[in-house]
């Protein structure tokens, strides 16, 4: 193991440290937890007439007799002071639908920014208004809705107070951009600034049964230019809108007593030619159905048949220049709801429960014959989630399967929870023609531990069982988060066996055991002109095997330099050490030996202010590398004009040279992604990618013009080109046309 002691790396190590302790007197302080910790409630209002949803809350008759509530409180730039705008909010409802109103007050309309109009696109560097909705009061759990002022439709599910840093949690599904439901929004800029109105229905949340309920809430606006992030329900600076336990109180909401029924059929087209295919064009047809049932108020019952994704945007080409595994997030709207509620393990690690090992197998998609999820509350705190999918058997790919899990996790007081889950693959026995050696299980246990306002404790214990295979089949960790207005501390163990088999799982590693330790320090100066923030920190993960051997240590100094614009510059510097046990091929014709490699790298990252119509991000990387050296220049420009057109063009370039036959190669990946949003609901975008590496080239084309959430009509294009000598074949080429609908079958 190596440390920061080390005599020439010292001072390095020792510089975010000084940098702030010998500055710490001219911070700018932050104000008294009591003074910001004050709980906000509000009364919600029975409308006797729906509003118009047109963003004209101020001349809308329906909003006469309601009372609007105010007083938001700045996290940043200034911790803890009033927001420099007055923002109004008013809370209404009718028998089905609850009904959000802001008034955003601005006295420079005028310099009112708006970045982007596509759904659920970034609300940071626009103005904008959020709001989280916790409908069953476990001060856990609940919905964002946003917008900003050109009307998108922004959603998000969040479990767990979204498992990030500002929680101190484990997870990496606890805030889930991708969860979509039918709602309406309009926004309108005016002299007074601008203002929005929201149309939630209540089926689309989860609450209680109960007459006369309050509910958490907390909203969260945004004035770019400002760099400054209010909130009505004060938070420090640690934390962000998912800290649901510190949300305010809206009382008097009158739920209905209702089941909701939803069906969403869809047809679809494609035309298929070139790839592995036989020579000519493939014509099929498909037609399938999603249905969604409130069985509760609080559980939700989602049934699937001849599930299909041919809208859902490709994955991001990846360079593997390392001989672990590589993670493609899941972006499948299906498994994407309710995720959270799945997560037990290390995000991107140890996996427990990884969704893609259903119905993709090498890349490639498997027909998913159907399925069904249960997901919700069945008691006050108590949380199940049952998942059972069953895939076609495709010849030569992949077996028939049948996938379970069960999922059952009880909330405790204080951001507590203890759970379990159950995870089965049942193959058919096709492949060896044995069924009862062609299945897999794995067990688990987890939990969470909130010590006081800022410690979070989380945990988690797993087993697996795989006939034939026997030995060390069990993983864990346990990991320690403390978060206050400036600290930022951490520290975990985890471990996974050599013979853990986790088959609908994922995991970048077996047989290790991992240490993990870092700090950060938030530190706002006074009077250092437009400089903001520093942020020093440091953070060491360090593998080993049983035998003690070093597989894998990365020490990771640096400070970040953040100004009012939002432009930041991070200096920093790795200390890296990998022990090879086994020569693996880096790239085509260069192998990298045997051997233990210790290395320095300086790192250099620059961003500009990302909400101007050009911005700028380049990050660098220079020093050693397997023995040799390499040279890492990851850049990505992005340009807009006003907010339906976006253009984000990356290119990440490495120079390495290895001590190896054949050792000095360059490697290159390029992306262009372009979008122009006809409306906040109709967009085309374009993405074409190139590894030069593999020399692919991977163009896909999306028409999307959205009925609500994700349903509407996709035009799709799809074209994979790869000269690879080793598998001669012509260009892959796919169009697919797809339509689906939601029906509301009760209302």
């Amino acid at each position: 193991m190596f440390l920061c002691s080390r005599h020439r790396t010292l001072a390095l190590c020792l510089l975010p440290t000084l940098l702030f302790v010998a500055t710490d007197s001219q911070a700018q302080q932050a104000q008294p937890v009591e003074s910001i910790r004050a709980t906000p409630s509000a009364q919600a209002t029975a409308l006797e007439q729906a509003p118009v949803i047109d963003g004209e809350v101020l001349t809308d008759p329906a909003w006469q007799y309601a009372v609007p509530t105010s007083g938001f409180t700045q996290v940043r730039p200034v911790a803890g002071a009033p927001a420099s705008q007055r923002t109004e909010v008013w809370i209404g409802y009718t028998t089905d639908t609850l009904y959000i109103g802001v008034m955003a007050y601005d006295d420079n309309p005028e310099q009112i920014i708006v970045t982007d109009s596509r759904r659920d696109s970034d609300l940071v560097d626009t103005d904008s208004f959020q709001v989280v909705i916790d409908g069953l009061l476990d001060r856990q759990n609940g919905f964002v809705f946003g917008t900003n002022p050109a009307g998108i439709e922004y959603d998000a599910q969040v479990i767990n107070e979204g498992g990030n840093a500002g929680s101190g949690g484990f997870g990496g599904n606890g805030f889930n951009l991708n969860w979509d439901t039918t709602w309406e929004v309009e926004a309108r800029i005016s002299e007074l600034g601008w203002s929005a109105e929201m149309a939630i229905p209540f089926t689309a949340l989860r609450f209680r049964s109960g007459d006369n309920q309050t509910w958490g809430f907390n909203f969260q606006r945004n004035i770019r230019r400002n760099n400054e992030e209010s909130y009505w329900a004060p938070l420090g600076q640690n934390f962000t809108l998912t800290r649901i336990s510190e949300a305010g109180y809206i009382q008097g909401i009158e739920v209905p007593d209702q089941r909701n029924l939803q069906l969403t059929p869809y047809v679809l087209g494609v035309a298929e030619r070139g790839g592995d295919r036989v020579p000519g064009t493939h014509m099929r047809e498909e037609f399938g159905v999603d249905a969604k049932w409130g069985v509760t108020s609080s559980l939700t019952l989602d049934l699937t048949y001849n599930t299909d994704f041919a809208q859902v945007e490709v994955d991001d080409i990846q360079v593997n220049l390392d001989r672990f595994s590589l993670f493609f997030p899941e972006k499948r709207p299906f498994f994407l709801e309710n995720a959270g509620q799945f997560a037990v393990g290390n995000p991107r690690e140890a996996e427990l429960f990884f969704s893609r090992r259903i119905g993709i197998t090498g890349g490639a998609q498997i027909p998913i014959e159907g399925g069904g999820r249960l997901t919700g509350k069945i008691t006050g705190n108590t949380n199940i989630g049952l998942l059972r999918m069953r895939t076609e058997g495709v010849d030569g790919v992949a077996p028939q399967n049948d996938f379970s899990v069960v999922r059952v996790n009880q909330e405790l007081g204080n951001r507590s929870t203890l759970g379990v889950m159950y995870v089965e693959r049942d193959g058919d026995g096709s492949v060896n023609n044995d069924p009862s050696s062609d299945i897999n299980r794995t067990y688990a246990i987890d939990g969470r531990w909130g010590i006081g306002d800022y410690q979070l404790v989380t945990g988690w214990a797993s087993r697996t069982d795989t006939p034939g295979i026997d030995g060390d089949d069990t993983a864990g960790g346990v990991r320690w988060a403390y978060n206050d207005a400036r600290w930022a501390l951490n520290a975990g163990y985890s471990e996974v066996g050599d013979n853990f088999n986790p088959e609908v799982g994922f995991l970048s590693r077996r047989g290790f055991r991992k240490y993990e330790a870092g700090w950060r320090y938030h530190f706002r100066p006074n009077d250092w002109g437009s400089l903001l923030e520093l942020r020093p920190h440091m953070s060491y993960r360090g593998y080993w095997d049983f035998d003690d051997f070093q597989e894998t240590g990365y020490l990771h100094v640096d400070n970040h330099w953040e100004f009012q614009s939002g432009m930041e510059i991070h200096t920093g510097v790795n200390f890296t050490q990998e022990g090879v046990k086994e020569p693996f091929e880096i790239v085509r014709g260069v192998t990298v030996p045997v051997g233990e490699y210790e290395h320095t790298e300086s790192q250099l990252v620059y961003w500009s202010n990302q909400s101007s119509p050009f911005s700028v991000n380049i990050q660098t990387r220079i020093g050693g590398f397997f023995g040799g050296d390499r040279v890492n220049v990851d850049t990505t420009l992005r340009y807009r004009v006003g907010e339906k057109f976006t253009s984000e063009f990356s290119w990440n370039h490495s120079d390495i040279d290895l001590p190896v036959p054949g050792g000095e190669f360059n490697v290159d990946l390029a992306r262009l992604r372009t979008t122009y949003s006809f409306t906040p609901r109709m967009s085309l975008q374009a993405l074409v990618q190139y590894n030069k590496r593999d020399d692919v080239i991977s163009t896909n084309l999306r028409f999307a013009w959205l009925q609500s959430a994700n349903a509407g009509l996709f035009l799709v294009y799809n074209e994979v080109d790869e000269d690879n000598f080793l598998m001669p074949r012509d260009n892959a080429r796919q169009f697919a046309i797809k339509y689906s609908r939601i029906l509301d079958i009760f209302n």
